[in-house]
């Protein structure tokens, strides 16, 4: 990322249902991935780029590495927000940031990444083409304005 440009980033808040917690009202560890993921299709559709379209145009994004860092307890009610944001140090795929708060208090509750490879029709490995590319780096010279 060049210093004109900020890093690309969303935010979008979730209320904790029922059936994502366990038997103590406490949110299940993998739901937490979930919410990475609903971050990661809100950030991409906020730029243009909705993963219907990614698709269609043939690319897949399956996530390579994944990291939580638990901090404090989600629990049944719960609103949350999950902020998602771009590492454009990557260039091979796409690294994304999460940071999950509890919304009453926006006391962090989760913070992690996920890396996704971007595979080509062929289902080789590829660099994320210019129509991925090219509303994201059009996204982060906006956040500087």
């Amino acid at each position: 990322m060049t210093p004109d440009q900020h890093p690309v980033s969303n935010q979008t808040t979730y209320r904790v249902i029922y059936g994502d917690t366990d038997q103590m009202g406490v949110v299940y560890y993998a739901n937490y991935f979930r919410w990475f993921e609903i971050g990661r299709n809100e950030l991409l559709r906020s730029v243009g780029l909705p993963y219907s379209e990614i698709e269609r145009q043939g690319i897949l994004l399956p996530v390579s590495e994944a990291n939580c860092k638990y901090i404090s307890s989600v629990c049944y009610d719960d609103e949350i927000v999950i902020e998602t944001s771009l590492d454009t140090s990557v260039r091979s795929g796409l690294k994304l940031d999460y940071i999950i708060y509890r919304k009453a208090d926006m006391q962090v509750a989760a913070k992690g990444h996920t890396l996704h490879a971007c595979l080509g029709k062929d289902g080789r490995v590829i660099r994320p083409p210019a129509f991925i590319t090219g509303p994201l780096k059009k996204a982060s010279r906006k956040a500087d304005v």
